[in-house]
C-alpha cells in the first residue's frame, strides 16, 4: 500500500520480496550498431560486454543487498543522511517515467536515497531503472555493478525499450552534471540546460512522468560555479560528453577544482512527488508522431512541477 505521508515507513521484509533470478522475461533485440561516443569512452571500452544496455541484467537479489546496505546511513531516523519522502500516492502503475533534478555532485547522494526510499517502500518486485553516464560503463568493474543494479545508460534505444519492452520504471535526470553541479545559490532552481529528449521518449512510449523533487545534497558542499565556459574551452564534451568543470567548497579539498568526489557533510534529504503528467494533457494519444511543440509543452508542464515541489521543499 502507498503511502502520502511526510518519512519513508519503517524498513519491514514484507513488502520486498525479490523474485526469482530466473523468471522468464522478454529477450533484449539483437544488439546492433553503437552510437558514436567520445572518443575518451570508446578508448576506456573498445570491446566487450554492452554493460548497461540490456535490463535482464537487472539482479534483485543485488538490490536487496544494495538497499540494505544504503539503509546503514539513509533513513528516515538516519543521523548522516536521513530520508524524508513525501507523495507515493501520486505513483501510478508501472510503466512510468520518473524525472528529477539532481543535486550533490559526483557522490550522486540524491540518487542513492531515492533508490534506497524506491525499494524500501516498493520492494525489488517494482525495479527503476536510473538513465546515467556511459562513463559508469566504461570497464567492468562498474558497468557490471551499475548494470545488475538496474543501472542503463543514457541512451534513447535503451530507455525506450526500458518503457515499451520490458514495461518497468525508468528515472531520468535531464539536467545531467549541469544540474547536478549547479551553483549552490541555485539549489532550489530546476537546471535542465534546455534538454527536453525525455519529454520526446515520454510521449512516444506514451506513458505518464512523475515530476520529482529533492532537496539536501546541494547541502553537503558549496559550488561556486559550475565553470561551463572552462569546460568547452577544454573541449571536454568532445573528450568525455561532460559539460562542467566546477569550482567548490568541500571536505577534504577545502577549494576544489574539478568534478572531485567529496566528503559530505551529513544531511536530510528530502524528496516530494508531484502529480502525475499525462501524454494526453498536450493531446498525444499514442497513434501518429509526436510534434515539437508538444514535446515542448510536455516539458514545460514537468519542469513546472518540479519546480513546484522545490519551491515547497524550499520553504519547509
Amino acid at each position: 500500500m502507498r503511502e502520502g505521508s511526510s518519512a519513508v515507513a519503517e524498513e519491514t521484509d514484507s513488502n520486498r520480496a525479490a523474485p526469482p533470478r530466473s523468471r522468464v522475461q522478454p529477450p533484449d533485440p539483437p544488439r546492433r550498431g553503437k552510437r558514436q561516443k567520445a572518443w575518451l569512452l570508446r578508448w576506456l571500452q573498445p570491446d566487450g560486454h554492452e554493460w548497461g544496455a540490456h535490463v535482464s541484467d537487472y539482479d534483485p537479489v543485488r538490490v536487496e543487498g544494495l538497499r540494505r546496505w544504503l539503509g546503514a546511513v539513509f533513513g528516515p531516523r538516519r543521523r548522516y543522511f536521513r530520508v524524508e519522502v513525501a507523495g507515493w500516492h501520486h505513483v501510478p502503475e508501472a510503466p512510468a517515467m520518473v524525472v528529477s533534478n539532481h543535486s550533490g555532485g559526483t557522490l550522486f547522494l540524491d540518487s542513492w536515497g531515492l533508490l534506497w526510499a524506491w525499494y524500501t517502500h516498493f520492494g525489488t518486485v517494482r525495479p527503476i531503472h536510473p538513465a546515467a553516464h556511459e562513463m559508469l560503463f566504461s570497464n567492468s568493474v562498474t558497468g557490471e555493478f551499475f548494470s545488475s543494479r538496474g543501472v542503463v545508460r543514457g541512451d534513447r534505444k535503451v530507455a525506450s525499450r526500458v518503457l515499451t519492452q520490458w514495461k518497468q520504471d525508468l528515472l531520468v535526470m535531464p539536467g545531467g552534471d549541469l544540474d547536478v553541479w549547479r551553483p549552490y545559490k541555485d539549489r532550489y532552481h530546476v537546471q535542465f540546460a534546455g534538454r527536453t529528449g525525455y519529454a520526446r521518449l515520454a510521449l512516444e512510449a506514451n506513458v505518464p512522468v512523475i515530476p520529482v523533487a529533492n532537496a539536501g545534497a546541494h547541502e553537503t558542499l558549496m559550488v561556486l560555479s559550475d565553470g561551463r565556459r572552462f569546460a568547452e574551452a577544454l573541449r571536454l564534451p568532445q573528450i568525455a560528453r561532460a559539460h562542467i568543470w566546477p569550482v567548490h567548497l568541500s571536505l577534504p579539498w577545502g577549494l576544489a577544482f574539478g568534478p572531485l568526489p567529496h566528503i559530505p557533510t551529513p544531511a536530510k534529504l528530502r524528496y516530494r512527488f508531484a502529480p502525475p503528467v499525462y501524454p494526453a494533457q498536450v493531446g498525444v494519444t499514442g497513434e501518429g508522431p509526436v510534434s515539437a511543440a508538444q514535446v515542448a509543452a510536455f516539458d514545460e508542464l514537468i519542469r513546472a512541477g518540479v519546480q513546484s515541489q522545490l519551491d515547497l521543499l524550499a520553504h519547509e
